[in-house]
């Protein structure tokens, strides 16, 4: 499955769109990782665990989308939108949202 936050794929042409896709994924931030975190962010450093939890939460939304693609028989997703919020009293979780548009591309 082709993924890209493009609107096209040079030398490709679309063939049918299958309609919008999605994936989502809400995770919480462990105390430990929180309090280290905000020592290291302090510090002037980067933030290795929330970066981490920033990866693992879009790799969850992306599958997740993809295998919405795949269910209506797509072979590629395009304009792939990421967003990231947090959510949660005090911001305690990490939403990742994956938006694009399912097609069939020529092989």
């Amino acid at each position: 499955m082709l993924v890209t936050t493009t609107p096209s794929i040079e030398g490709k042409k679309i063939i049918k769109y299958l309609g919008l896709v999605s994936g989502e994924a809400i995770l919480g931030a462990n105390i430990f990782k929180d309090i280290f975190a905000s020592i290291r962010d302090i510090a002037g450093g980067r933030s290795g665990a929330y970066e981490k939890e920033l990866r693992k939460a879009k790799d969850i939304a992306i599958q997740e989308m993809t295998e919405q693609a795949m269910l209506l028989g797509a072979n590629a997703i395009l304009s792939v939108d990421l967003d990231y919020e947090t959510v949660g009293q005090g911001g305690s979780m990490l939403m990742v949202s994956a938006n694009g548009t399912a097609v069939v591309i020529e092989e």
